[in-house]
């Protein structure tokens, strides 16, 4: 659609504000080629819609990498912000498109943008989608582990209550807080809420905390149906405390956070205790 001299508004250094665009809709749509014509037609890159959508965001919410990248090449900012203040990385994390968020990282894209009250970081957007490689690229990357979000507390607590073992376990290998808290409620709450067994072992394992109480005063196990699996499971942790062994791993991590895995990886110990210290070996005893 084409802006009026009546209806277009300078919107700080973003550009100006209009309907929704031919190149929006190309971006949306994945069509490259017509995306490209109208760049070089001169169309402007980083028109934004009157939610300060750009077509990057619409690129990367869609998951077209070819299309992102025409856009960067034409000079995209990278980092602009819809008006709920999500970025197109926080889209790319969305859309769970590894080649988008790869991309927009090579172009300088914050890995960590400052939170609102209506947007996650991209880490929280990775963990809420569920794709553990794109989890993996944005701790990599740096975010920040404990980056707090007004709904959904820190990352661990989405990937919990949305059931994403994998990316639970990435958090945890990074060093993420096992027992950090949200109204005091933990990961392990969140886990037990969703009823799976695998999860619940997982973060026991990492030390989370089985007496933890929440802002009602309830216990993980209290959020489990009675004789089910996961409520067997934790009345089993409750009565039967982790050993020495365990305990001194847990510790040697807290003490460590986001540096274990690298100065564990620095130490001269056995192979057998590497392991056991990174979580490689499950085994319950080092004899």
């Amino acid at each position: 659609m084409e802006v009026t001299a009546a209806r277009r508004s300078f919107l700080c250094d973003i550009g100006f504000w209009a309907d929704r665009t031919a190149l929006h809709e190309a971006a949306s749509h994945g069509r490259a080629l017509q995306l490209k014509q109208l760049l070089e037609s001169g169309a402007s890159v980083n028109m934004v819609t009157v939610d300060n959508i750009t077509p990057l965001h619409e690129a990367c919410i869609q998951a077209h990498p070819n299309c992102a990248r025409l856009l960067l090449e034409a000079g995209a900012q990278v980092d602009v912000r819809t008006i709920h203040g999500s970025t197109p990385l926080c889209h790319a994390c969305a859309s769970g498109s590894l080649e988008c968020a790869k991309l927009l990282l090579q172009y300088g894209a914050k890995v960590n943008p400052s939170l609102t009250a209506l947007t996650a970081s991209p880490l929280h957007e990775a963990c809420i989608k569920g794709n553990v490689e794109i989890v993996k690229l944005m701790i990599a990357s740096g975010a920040q582990l404990e980056a707090y979000d007004v709904h959904f507390g820190p990352p661990i607590h989405i990937a919990c209550a949305k059931g994403h073992v994998d990316c639970v376990k990435e958090l945890l290998n990074a060093g993420a807080n096992v027992n950090s808290v949200k109204f005091h409620e933990t990961a392990l709450h969140h886990a037990a809420r969703v009823s799976m067994v695998d999860m619940i072992e997982l973060l026991v394992e990492f030390g989370a905390n089985v007496y933890a109480s929440d802002n009602l005063g309830r216990k993980p196990v209290d959020y489990t149906t009675p004789a089910s699996p996961p409520h067997t499971c934790l009345i089993f942790y409750e009565s039967n405390p982790l050993s020495l062994q365990q305990l001194c791993r847990v510790t040697v991590r807290m003490m460590l956070g986001t540096r274990a895995s690298e100065v564990i990886g620095q130490l001269d110990i056995s192979h057998r205790i590497y392991n056991y210290l990174q979580y490689c070996d499950h085994a319950t005893s080092l004899k």
